[in-house]
């Protein structure tokens, strides 16, 4: 487990996983653009940010081989050995989800092979703890609706990847007593054009007030 966080936070280290698969929106990429405003947000506490962009990518599910009960990293997956490894490194993480039913693909693989690390070893001792022990997170939810929709996105998006934190060991923080996995992002308004996908647009300075309040508590990591 990590030393007791510092008050200025100099010298800490935060990684941000865009969580998204979406590989056409390389521009627009909601997710992309809420861990740039975290990222933000965190260098004004003098906390380095790294960001993960699972688009680029490739996982491989876990096949159950059990190599990683001695190793402790995937010996087929060297791309999620390099993501696991930056977490080991980190006083923070921070996971930024669109809501895609209910979570991404490369979400999912990353959180089912950082599972099995951790449950192979508890199994056989229950006093074990995991690399990413007591490490604060964060969970930024987000989708195509409105604030009507933030309580599905809460138990469908926050609440599950909570959940298979909870198994890694990894400290999830609550916003507050109703919102205790994280928070999520509504859409301002969504506009139809000629393509396949409507256009989300949403409140810039809302969303940067609610990740800033958020990424204290994280910080506190209370």
């Amino acid at each position: 487990m990590k030393e007791p966080h510092t008050e200025t936070g100099e010298g800490r280290r935060a990684v941000c996983v865009s969580c998204s698969n979406m590989t056409g929106s390389q521009e627009n990429s909601i997710s992309i653009k809420l861990c740039e405003i975290l990222a933000k947000q965190l260098s004004g506490h003098n906390i380095e940010s790294h960001i993960v962009d699972l688009r680029k990518y490739e996982l491989f599910p876990c096949v159950g081989c059990g190599e990683c009960y001695e190793s402790r990293r995937c010996c087929c997956d060297p791309r999620f050995n390099e993501i696991y490894d930056s977490f080991t490194r980190a006083d923070y993480l921070f996971f930024v989800s669109p809501h895609y039913a209910p979570i991404p693909s490369k979400l999912a693989v990353l959180l089912e092979k950082m599972e099995q690390i951790t449950f192979l070893h508890w199994w056989k001792d229950n006093h074990y703890q995991s690399e990413l022990y007591g490490i604060p997170a964060g969970i930024i939810s987000h989708g195509g609706a409105g604030e009507w929709a933030l309580p599905s996105y809460k138990e469908m998006v926050n609440d599950t990847i909570a959940n298979a934190l909870d198994t890694i060991q990894i400290k999830v923080i609550p916003y507050d007593d109703t919102w205790n996995t994280g928070i999520s992002m509504p859409v301002k308004k969504v506009v139809e054009t000629d393509s396949i996908f409507p256009v989300q647009e949403y409140d810039w300075n809302v969303l940067e007030t609610k990740i800033r309040e958020y990424a204290k508590r994280v910080l506190q990591g209370n």
